[in-house]
């Protein structure tokens, strides 16, 4: 009887492996078992945060017309409720999103745009491609020579080897090298909108699985040993050193600007399309939360007065959260931000040039 129950629980643990990996293929190499052990760890961690914390996962939303946010992306899954939160508060909301006139639809399928009395653009807009990033920003930077809050929300996850055109893997790329070059050519119009008491606000979407990330520096592409969960979760912890060196430099200069860098939580959402738990879709309907859900510690590090000052913290469920141990070493952190800074020939971050 014991011995059934052993077997019976052993392949219960095996079947959750096999529909939760962060691939649909069969990992090929101890290096591929151990990424996906850890993000089996991780992930129940990340269940039990949300689960343990979801009485703090709440945003109060307000009345602030006078405010300007861009976020990339924004037209799908969490993104689309970050902007239906954020028009609610009056807002005017710019989407830099690749099919502008699919943006605006897919908001106006949840929001009323001819009541609403926050103000939607929608402008062009392909984060993995630094020309179309730069252009973004030029244009934006004309068009609002003040910005309150920027949020860096587009990305991938688990994605097929890829390559931009700018010789970066997709992951580094959409997730965290784009975004960084967009703070940077922002930061002037952000510092502008900043003042005391009320600090404009930048706001870098990651993720849990940061804590099992690594940077390679090496080879940063991944050309070696592609792996889509390890190129995930270096450029989710890519963007949490990024968060820190750039508040201390923000805090050095004085500036009324401040960035955080959020976990929204395991969110149901059709970025898991490129993984096993597709085949199971029931399971994330019962464990994971929803897009809405997912929304709201995003709005929450962009408006809450409450975090007011508290720059460079990591959130998750709306209050502070468990962070990989290279983000406490500030040298760790000014090395990734030298690295970026050098792939894309920055000799003054956030001159905006």
């Amino acid at each position: 009887m014991l011995l059934l129950l052993v077997v019976v629980i052993v392949g219960l643990l095996i079947f959750g492996f096999l529909i939760t990996k962060t691939t649909k293929e069969v990992p090929k190499s101890w290096l591929e078992w151990k990424t996906e052990f850890k993000y089996q760890y991780i992930g129940a961690l990340g269940l039990i945060h949300d689960a343990q914390y979801a009485s703090r996962d709440r945003v109060t939303l307000y009345k602030q017309p006078d405010r300007i946010a861009v976020i990339t992306g924004g037209n799908r899954g969490i993104g689309l409720r970050i902007v239906e939160k954020l028009l609610a508060c009056d807002m005017t909301v710019v989407m830099g999103v690749r099919d502008p006139d699919s943006a605006k639809t897919a908001v106006g399928a949840i929001v009323d745009l001819t009541q609403t009395k926050g103000k939607l653009i929608c402008e062009q807009l392909d984060v993995g491609d630094l020309e179309s990033v730069r252009s973004f920003a030029k244009h934006i930077a004309q068009k609002y020579p003040k910005i309150d809050v920027l949020l860096n929300n587009a990305g991938i996850m688990f994605a097929p080897f890829k390559l931009s055109d700018d010789g970066y893997e997709s992951h580094f790329a959409i997730n965290y090298l784009g975004h960084f070059l967009l703070t940077h050519l922002l930061l002037p119009q952000l510092r502008a909108a900043g003042q005391k008491g009320k600090n404009a606000r930048i706001v870098n979407v990651s993720s849990c699985v940061n804590l099992i990330g690594s940077i390679n520096y090496k080879d940063i592409n991944g050309l070696d040993n592609y792996y889509p969960g390890a190129a995930y979760s270096q450029s989710k912890l890519a963007q949490i050193l990024f968060t820190r060196h750039l508040q201390t430099l923000l805090d050095r200069e004085q500036s009324h600007v401040q960035v955080n860098v959020v976990h929204p939580g395991i969110v149901d959402t059709d970025l898991f399309e490129h993984s096993a738990t597709t085949s199971v879709p029931f399971l994330k309907k019962i464990f994971f939360k929803t897009p809405e859900r997912g929304s709201r510690t995003v709005v929450y590090a962009a408006i809450d007065p409450s975090i007011e000052g508290r720059g460079g913290t990591y959130l998750s469920n709306c209050c502070k959260g468990p962070v990989h141990a290279s983000a406490k070493q500030p040298a760790k952190c000014e090395k990734l931000f030298n690295f970026s800074c050098d792939l894309l020939k920055i000799k003054e971050y956030g001159n905006g040039k």
